[in-house]
């Protein structure tokens, strides 16, 4: 039976059409994915991640653990609130998954790990956990809403009261709050501005209530794939997986390299590849002209080399076709997609594709 968040009859109220996401019945859309996905760049979107993985560590050796456990350096948060993103890596350096990190308070962490990951991510942090006197606390009880677009600070405001209003405004990206029993963040996966709010699951509800009235739009998972492509965001699973390190993966700049003497796994097996080279690199095309560049597709370059689309689809904002793909480091084209048979020219660009709602590439 597949699991459903608190937000399940909003969403079935609201006419969503409802789709198995990595055993969550979750809403793909309202309606119209364009729309969702316009909306998000011109106003606020909302959107219903109950389904993200809710991880607290704490204890007195919180900080040695992560520190172990991550390739970014938890010793970098240095002041409660801060938070950063990074992958979980194994011994090979394959990443088990992305993930982001608030630090709390002192010897108080929380991670938001994906949706599909949960049970692995869980497996792996107990297993490494046992040298180290911290507490791993998956947070079953907890909700997880995202309000999106250059509105949401705004409607947020409406949604909570003055006195944490008035905060919302001086908080920083990848930064966070803690409220009560909410924490209340200013990241998202989508390339706009917006706000991430873990709070209880008994209060998802009247959120998502106070935000509809205040003029997000509810949004489902497809729009959220397109935003985030557009943004040049990964995707565990096609983007990257146990197969892929954060180098061949564009995700280099998660690696913190110093000190020299931290020990995080799988460091080891990155440091030689960092010497040696990466065979193959992570990029991102342009459809010259009119299809839809989807994950799988082969990539083919004039020079012999071959490489294979790891996320793609339409951009609203471009009006073209957007794609990430892994192709042999050094091969500098020009490529096609084979696309049916027929083979059509695809031009490499440097992601973002969009930023703020506007065109980034030429």
């Amino acid at each position: 039976m597949l699991q459903r968040t608190p937000l399940y009859e909003r969403h079935k109220s609201a006419g969503a059409k409802l789709v198995d996401f990595a055993g969550w019945e979750m809403p793909v859309n309202y309606g119209s994915q364009i729309k969702e996905h316009e909306q998000v760049r011109s106003a606020a979107g909302l959107f219903d991640v109950s389904h993200m993985g809710v991880v607290d560590v704490s204890g007195a050796d919180a900080l040695a653990f992560l520190r172990r456990l991550l390739a970014n350096d938890a010793a970098r948060l240095k002041e409660p609130g801060q938070a950063f993103y990074t992958c979980m890596l194994n011994d090979a350096g394959g990443i088990i998954d992305d993930l982001i990190v608030y630090y709390l308070s002192e010897g108080r962490y929380r991670i938001v790990v994906n949706a599909a990951r949960r049970t692995e991510d869980l497996d792996w942090m107990t297993g490494h956990a046992e040298q180290f006197d911290v507490r791993i606390r998956e947070r079953a009880d907890a909700a997880m809403i995202a309000v999106q677009g250059p509105q949401a600070e705004q409607c947020l405001g409406h949604a909570v009261d003055a006195r944490l209003e008035h905060r919302l405004a001086t908080l920083k990206p990848f930064r966070a709050m803690e409220t009560g029993d909410w924490l209340i963040a200013r990241t998202g996966y989508t390339g706009e501005d917006g706000f991430e709010v873990v709070l209880p699951a008994r209060s998802a509800v009247d959120l998502w209530d106070h935000l509809t009235a205040a003029g997000a739009a509810p949004c489902g998972l497809g729009a959220r794939d397109s935003l985030r492509l557009e943004a040049g965001l990964h995707l565990y699973g096609q983007d990257m997986d146990t197969t892929t390190t954060p180098l061949e993966s564009a995700l280099g700049w998660t690696v913190a390299w110093t000190p020299e003497d931290r020990d995080f796994i799988g460091r080891g097996a990155l440091e030689k590849q960092r010497e040696a080279g990466v065979s193959r690199r992570l990029v991102g095309f342009v459809l010259e002209g009119r299809g839809v560049l989807r994950h799988g597709q082969t990539l083919n370059s004039e020079a012999g080399g071959a490489g294979e689309i790891t996320s793609g689809g339409f951009s609203p904002v471009l009006g073209c076709s957007i794609a990430m793909a892994r192709i042999p480091a050094g091969d500098e084209g020009p490529w096609t997609v084979d696309m049916r048979g027929r083979a059509l020219p695809v031009r490499r660009v440097k992601p973002p594709f969009v930023r703020n709602g506007q065109a980034f590439i030429n």
